[in-house]
This record gives C-alpha cells, structure tokens and sequence, in this order.
C-alpha cells in the first residue's frame, strides 16, 4: 500500500531550492506546544506560512480522548488523513511526569494469541510523521487540558518524560520509519535514549541489524518473550519458530556485549496466562534462560482481558512465579495494570474501523 506523503516530502515538493536547515527549523516550530496550524510557525515568512496550508498541519484529522476512572490513563483515538484509526495512551508515571504509549502500525501482522490488535492483522505501516504527531498531541493535551498527576506533589510541569513504543503494532517491522522518529525526537524534545523503549516481539533480521547501524539511537529494548519453552512460545506467538530461543540467546548477549550497563539493560516482557505459562516448569525454564543471556531484567506482565481464550494468571500463582526468579538472582517486577476500564491497557488496543 502507498504511504501518505510526509510533511517534508511535500514541502519539498512545494519549495524544492529551500536549504535543508529551512525543513529543520519548521520541524522545531511543530514541537512549540502553542502552535496549532501553520499561521503560529512565525519563524518562516508569511508567503511561506500561507504556502505552508496546502500541508496538513497534523497527520490526523481528528481525535477522542477517553479518561480512565482513576485519572492516571488517557486514551486517544487519532482518526488519519486517510480514514484509518489508531490508539495512543497517556499514562501517569512515579516520577510525578508522564509517559505516553505510541503505536508504530494500523494493525499487527504478528497475531500474539492474547493480544486484541493481532486480530485485527496489519493494515500498513505509520509513516514518521503519524508516530510523531502522537508525541506531539499529547504534548498540546498536557498544555491545553492540564489533567492533575495523581501523585505529583507541588507545582511539576507537566511534561512527557518517557515513551514506549507498546502500541498498536511491531515496531521493527516499520525499523526505517521507528528509527527516523526517535531520531527527530532526541534531536527536538528533552527526551534522553534511556527514556525510549522499543519493545519488539523479537524480529531477529532487524535486532541484527540494530547491532551495526550507526543511525540507530541506542534506545532501551524490550523483547516480547513470554515463554522460555520452544513449545509454549509456539502457542502463544504463532510467528516463532524452532531455533528462535537460542538465536535470541546468542543476539543478547552480543547486545549486552556492545552496549549492556546497569542504565541500558534489556528487558523480557511476559504476559501471565494462567495455566499456559505461569507453571514451575515455566518459571525453571525462563530463569535458566535469563541467567545465560547476562543483564536482563524481566517485567511480569498481568494478562488484560482480551477476547481470547487465555485467562489472567492469580495474583497468588504471579507471587510465587516472580519469587522463583528472584531466587534464583533474576530481576523482576510486576507490571502495574493500567487503563484497563477504557481499554488502554497492555493487549488492549484495537481499532477495526476502515475507511
């Protein structure tokens, strides 16, 4: 399918003979939460500015916002210019800022057994300019609406301080598109490459080449593993295959190698499915393997209901699975369930509307 032009694919198209640092600079202007079209970008002149309208000004054509109960999650469906939807959560984190939750495709092609937009199979690929623009609407939300951090104390100015890509999508099946947002991001926001995590179901290809491309920002990484046994990975990750645990070995540990320390560790995401992957057995297997891979930290993830045939694992069974690993030196956490009344929790996010 044929991507949507970019705002600098037209603006080249509409001002070929500008200099390249004329883009840089407009681009700059898009990230001033008080600009919202063109006219505010007072930086370019106002031929440029009134030429400038032929460009939408946002990726998106319109937005709804949903609050969680708790005012701790907001969800945004962002409608795109060509009629396609997709979802992006505002969360509260400990710092007393916030974090927001970007998808990278309309769709998943991966088909994760627990996860809702696996069903909806992959519509296309997000250009730049519609992951960007998520930062950049909640940007403009934090100013305009103000929502009140549940548990910041004092006066803190609101402002996004992490980004996940744990969205709608596999983020390293769209890796040109990833890449060249995070760079745009670290060059034009106050975000630091420990305050970016790509999570990624595993594509090996592209984890390889992240090891040697020097344009790749050395963002956190969490791979999606869910079961350190072959079989069980099978059944709940329809695109894994035999070899793929230890060809992820081998990856980690040339990536602990090259760029592994106690603030760039990679991280094991592992949904909790009761009965599936929550069993001793499990727990022996994933700790085997985690200890062999080196400095990873495992993040235990509750299963939100879905409609699917998996169940949550209980809290007592999650307990006694995190207390295995610890024992045997792992790293753990629980991840704290969040959004789950608005559907804006980890698996959650689905959207099958068309154009």
């Amino acid at each position: 399918m044929t991507l949507p032009l970019t705002r600098v694919e037209q603006f080249r198209t509409l001002f070929p003979n500008e200099p390249r640092f004329r883009w840089e600079q407009i681009a700059r202007g898009l990230y001033q939460p008080e600009n919202h079209g063109w006219d505010d970008v007072t930086t370019l002149s106002k031929e440029m500015r009134e030429a400038m309208k032929a460009i939408p000004f946002t990726s998106y054509k319109d937005a709804q916002v949903f609050a969680g109960k708790k005012g701790d999650t907001y969800k945004a469906i962002l409608t795109l210019q060509d009629g396609y939807q997709i979802e992006t959560v505002l969360m509260a984190n400990k710092r007393g800022q916030w974090t927001i939750c970007v998808s990278s495709q309309v769709g998943c092609a991966q088909r994760c057994g627990f996860c809702a937009t696996g069903k909806m199979g992959l519509k296309r690929n997000l250009t730049v300019d519609e992951i960007v623009d998520q930062y950049l609407f909640w940007h403009r939300h934090l100013r305009s609406e103000k929502p009140k951090h549940p548990t910041a104390k004092g006066h803190v100015e609101a402002r996004i301080s992490n980004v996940v890509f744990m969205g709608m999508g596999e983020p390293l099946a769209n890796y040109d598109a990833v890449k060249e947002t995070m760079n745009q991001w670290l060059k034009c926001t106050d975000l630091g490459r420990t305050h970016i995590t790509v999570s990624t179901v595993g594509m090996l290809p592209m984890l390889n080449k992240m090891l040697e491309d020097k344009d790749w920002p050395q963002v956190r990484l969490a791979v999606s593993l869910h079961s350190a046994d072959a079989s069980t990975r099978k059944q709940i990750v329809p695109t894994s295959y035999d070899g793929f645990l230890e060809s992820l070995k081998d990856w980690g540990k040339r990536y602990l190698a090259k760029f592994g320390n106690n603030k760039h560790h990679l991280t094991f995401e592992y949904v909790m499915l009761r009965d599936v992957n929550d069993t001793a057995h499990h727990a022996k297997a994933l700790y085997e393997f985690v200890n062999k891979v080196g400095l990873v930290k495992v993040n235990l993830i509750p299963y939100n209901i879905t409609d699917s045939v998996f169940k949550r694992s209980l809290d007592p069974v999650i307990e006694e699975f995190k207390a295995t690993l610890e024992a045997h030196g792992v790293t753990v956490m629980v991840r704290k369930t969040m959004g789950e009344d608005i559907a804006a929790a980890c698996g959650q996010l689905i959207k099958l509307g068309q154009k």
